[in-house]
């Protein structure tokens, strides 16, 4: 038999084409009828903005690589340009998609609830008075059209912007006619506007801002006449650079660089559908763009701004049912965190278990006479967090408080700017991680005097310290006492803080040291033991599976007769089921109400299992470029816990996605007298409180 060569590009998906198909899998849940209506447009919305930030970041990246010439493919041996044009082909058919189920689906049956977006033609009089009120009190002192010609060349349009363009005839005050313009609208105001019950007889109507610029944008242009008016919007590059070996101070050089983030290079190009061709094609020059990069769209060019609607429309009937989060028995108990965890470690599975015992965490230490230092990682916390006031506090209270900040969280780096300001006001020490590496590890250290002796406490977790997604992403957090635990999470903030070589680990495996190699003997270990004719389990849920050695190494296994369960719930680029390869190989993917976010890597180790939870997942940034933790579970309870929840997932019918040999998706469905299972159902009826 010949040997199989586990390089070669045919057994590898495409990283970027996958990430689509996630995104075809959330747009399906916009789809099922069983999801409450107004879910199924924040679903609808949800895949938006995470197209918005695939162009802006992945397309753009692909665009960057193309230009420069670059002949550097990935492991399924793909180049820009034959990626880019994969993005295009079927990028179009998903906004394609999306724009016919919103009008073909949720709009008729939002109306038939009784919320409407009630368009130009369908406004009466008391409705058509309101709109022109609003016009000119709110909209037109703010509106600045812009006509072009050579004294007023194309203005620069801001990132994700709303804007028209508006074809016109006649001559103004001035002769002059260059036949187009521009209106900018006010990123003020929003996009979809409530209207007061005087003017229709419904509770939940609304106006797009659009339909009111559109209604009334002949007043703009006085003396001439409107020939048309088409919405448009352009996503640029928001990649940040910052090159770390030539700035002195990363604060002052990323909030520059913020900067320029809105006006970067334009990547895609969003045009109302019945725009006409030499007005699209006008703008495609105006931005550099080719065909493969207009997206003509059959409604609001800014879908997103829908989202608006799920937050303002109070109908519980057509929302997923309320719940409140659960808490372990011993936290419920326990009179003290320290006292109960000098007894036992604590798990949470976040949001089927609550958040607050790890913010209570650092707010009794932060008051606890006893504790001498805090010390923290924060990549995400959302505004007014619980947990930065605690750190604040203690760092008033005249406690040692350190916090390593990541400057270049994507998209939260103005307010991880400001988080960084408010806590060194506050006396904290505050870092910013290690040049050229993110530091995405999430860890507590707590330092207390006990007995004339210090002892540590630590929290370790797959997700950020950020109160709204751990209502909303499925995280693990480990609360634990563990000395070594303690010891080498303290060796870690040494590296991140100081200066000097890597101090070995007990227990943590970290990247970009020890984590890639960790995992890597683990997976030839379980090989290495179904040769020996002691079978093999490897179990692993992430979110993202792209690295080529590690996707090698699963083969491999495979082909030795390891039995290999995957949970990705977005990017996968191993190939299961291929004869002689990954025939032992499942990849399922869940999507339902929580974004799935939790990294467990489970192997059965000839009957001395070992589990890890992580902060990463199985890509090369995370091996490489980022400061990333994996931490064991060692109570053999709270293991038990842990595989209980992996083999709902694996049982899930109605949620899961089987990722075909070919790269697509099919969804599970329950066999013949198999009843329906959900596994994140499950999960809230096992841990959390319905209401």
């Amino acid at each position: 038999m010949d040997q199989i060569d586990l390089k070669h590009p045919d057994l590898y998906i495409n990283r970027q084409l996958s990430m689509l198909e996630f995104n075809a899998r959330v747009l399906e849940q916009a789809r099922m009828p069983d999801n409450p209506l107004l879910e199924r447009l924040r679903f609808l919305c949800i895949v938006s903005t995470n197209l918005d930030e695939f162009f802006e970041i992945r397309v753009a990246g692909l665009k960057q690589a193309q230009e420069l010439g670059s002949t550097q493919a990935g492991a399924d041996n793909r180049l820009p340009h034959e990626i880019l044009r994969g993005i295009s082909r079927r990028g179009h058919e998903l906004v394609a998609e999306q724009y016919r189920l919103l009008n073909e689906a949720l709009i008729p049956a939002l109306e038939r609830e009784g919320i409407r977006f009630i368009r130009r033609g369908e406004w009466n009089a008391a409705l058509r008075a309101w709109v022109r009120q609003y016009f000119e009190e709110s909209l037109l002192p703010v509106l600045s059209p812009m006509g072009l010609d050579p004294a007023h060349p194309f203005p620069r349009i801001l990132n994700k912007s709303l804007n028209f363009i508006i074809e016109l005839e006649g001559m103004d005050a001035f002769g002059r006619n260059s036949g187009m313009a521009v209106v900018q609208a006010p990123r003020s105001l929003p996009r979809l506007i409530p209207v007061p019950c005087q003017a229709t007889d419904g509770a939940h109507d609304f106006v797009f801002l659009s339909s009111i610029i559109h209604a009334h944008v002949q007043q703009l242009f006085p003396g001439m006449t409107v020939v048309g008016c088409f919405q448009f919007r352009v996503t640029r590059n928001s990649d940040l650079y910052v090159d770390e070996e030539e700035v002195d101070d990363l604060l002052v050089a990323m909030e520059g660089e913020l900067q320029s983030r809105r006006y970067g290079d334009a990547v895609r190009l969003e045009v109302a559908a019945n725009c006409p061709e030499h007005m699209a094609r006008f703008l495609l020059d105006e931005f550099e763009l080719t065909d493969d990069d207009l997206y003509e769209v059959d409604g609001p060019v800014n879908l997103n701004r829908l989202l608006a609607v799920c937050d303002s429309v109070d109908r519980p009937d057509l929302t997923f049912p309320a719940f409140t989060p659960g808490l372990p028995v011993a936290i419920t108990q326990a009179s003290s965190i320290f006292k109960l965890l000098r007894g036992q470690d604590v798990l949470l599975h976040h949001p089927f278990q609550s958040f607050a015992p790890v913010m209570d965490f650092v707010r009794q230490a932060a008051r606890d006479p006893g504790v001498l230092a805090i010390k923290q990682t924060l990549y995400r916390t959302g505004p007014d967090s619980a947990i930065v006031d605690a750190l604040v506090a203690a760092a008033r209270a005249g406690k040692e408080v350190t916090v390593v900040i990541e400057l270049r969280a994507r998209f939260d780096e103005e307010a991880n700017i400001q988080l960084a300001n408010r806590l060194q006001e506050a006396g904290a020490h505050v870092v910013y991680g290690v040049v050229g590496h993110k530091t995405h590890a999430k860890m507590i250290l707590v330092v207390r005097r006990e007995n004339g002796k210090l002892r540590s406490y630590v929290h370790l977790g797959t997700g950020n310290y950020h109160s709204r997604t751990a209502r909303l992403y499925t995280d693990y957090g480990l609360l634990t006492a563990d000395r070594a635990m303690g010891e080498d999470v303290h060796s870690i903030f040494l590296q991140l803080t100081s200066l000097g070589k890597v101090a070995p680990l007990e227990k943590l495996l970290e990247s970009p040291f020890t984590l890639f190699d960790g995992l890597q003997q683990a997976i030839e270990r379980e090989a290495d033991h179904a040769r020996a004719g002691r079978g093999g389990r490897i179990l692993l849920k992430v979110n993202s599976l792209v690295e080529p050695r590690t996707i090698q190494a699963l083969y491999a296994a495979a082909m030795a007769g390891v039995e290999v369960d995957l949970i990705v719930r977005g990017m996968c680029a191993l190939r299961p089921g291929i004869p002689g390869v990954s025939e032992q190989i499942r990849v399922r993917s869940i999507i339902g109400r929580f974004l799935e976010h939790t990294r467990v890597f489970y192997f059965a180790n000839g009957g001395d299992p070992v589990l890890l939870a992580s902060s990463a997942d199985l890509m090369e940034r995370n091996y490489f470029r980022r400061v990333e933790i994996a931490f064991p579970i060692e109570n053999p309870e709270l293991r038990a816990q842990v595989l209980h929840d992996l083999n709902d997932y694996l049982r899930d019918n109605t949620q899961a996605w089987l990722l075909q040999q070919d790269g697509t998706y099919r969804r599970a469905e329950p066999k013949s007298g198999e009843a329906p299972f959900s596994s994140q159902n499950a999960l809230l009826a096992r841990l959390a409180e319905q209401g």
